[in-house]
């Protein structure tokens, strides 16, 4: 008989209240810190504190991994009572969370740690496929987690960012750089490669207004492959408005190719680094 199964995953996922409730996921959080204060990411810090700090007074956190002994704690009320444990974790190449995570593992057993490659609404569709295998299989967990392993190169993650502001204060780009591109009105977007745990590259430069680019690069996303996984499909903004997260979400139900549209919030770990601003779309191609 398998053992129950439980999905974890590191709150870098950027799932909301009600996708956390329908995967029926625990997520573990990340820390936030900002000098001698620590905070847990999406418990007792959110979003909005990080803009409102850095617009007070310039000052952005640093992030820092799940401990090993926090993962512990985590895990193994749930292996004594009986279950598995799937973990979906943050890109090995930005954080160690998932070196910790398999690090437990081994100590534990019954754990199975998977590197989303991927950050933020990209690795919550792992944890959406994780669901999907738990209740539409009869799969262990140990064959789920090898499943979820080869969807991981599937994945398309990307966004666009309309202000360089945060990476140049978060030392990922020059002033030199930023002042330029905010005087030419481009708008990068950055590509999140799945190969190797997460790193990212400059893809296109768009130039424009936002609003007017994020159609572009919507369209232009999902113009680039033949066949989808057609589940679902994730929207994740960071200080978007309103009218510009409908405008897309509109681009992607009018193609009648998706069963859900999962609209999120990017968590303060993700929004440290990127900034108000940002939008990505993410998804599972075939």
């Amino acid at each position: 008989m398998n053992r129950k199964i439980k999905i974890t995953a590191d709150s870098t996922c950027d799932l909301n209240e009600e996708l956390i409730k329908q995967f029926d996921v625990e997520l573990i959080p990340l820390h936030i810190v900002y000098g001698d204060e620590s905070f847990e990411d999406g418990v007792n810090i959110f979003p909005s504190d990080i803009i409102e700090r850095y617009r007070t007074n310039k000052q952005l956190p640093k992030t820092a991994a799940v401990s090993m002994w926090e993962y512990t704690e985590r895990f193994k009320k749930y292996v004594d009572n009986g279950y598995d444990v799937i973990h979906i974790s943050l890109g090995s190449s930005i954080s160690s969370s998932h070196q910790n995570s398999v690090a437990v593992a081994a100590e534990l057993g019954h754990i199975y740690p998977i590197d989303s490659q991927s950050l933020s609404t990209a690795s919550g569709l792992l944890v959406g496929k994780a669901y999907d295998l738990i209740n539409e299989t009869d799969l262990t967990a140990e064959e789920i987690a090898e499943e979820l392993k080869k969807i991981v190169p599937k994945i398309s993650s990307s966004f666009v960012i309309d202000s360089l502001e945060f990476l140049r204060a978060g030392g990922r780009c020059s002033m030199l750089t930023m002042l330029g591109a905010n005087l030419l009105k481009i708008k990068p977007c950055i590509e999140v490669n799945n190969s190797d745990g997460a790193s990212m590259t400059v893809g296109r430069k768009y130039r424009g207004k936002f609003e007017n680019v994020i159609i572009q690069y919507t369209r232009e996303k999902l113009s680039q492959y033949s066949g989808f996984d057609t589940k679902r499909i994730a929207l994740v903004s960071c200080g978007v408005s309103d009218d510009i997260v409908n405008s897309v979400y509109e681009i992607i139900k009018d193609l009648g190719i998706f069963e859900e549209i999962c609209i999120t919030k990017a968590s303060c770990t993700i929004t440290s680094h990127c900034g108000e601003g940002t939008l990505g779309v993410m998804f599972i191609t075939k």
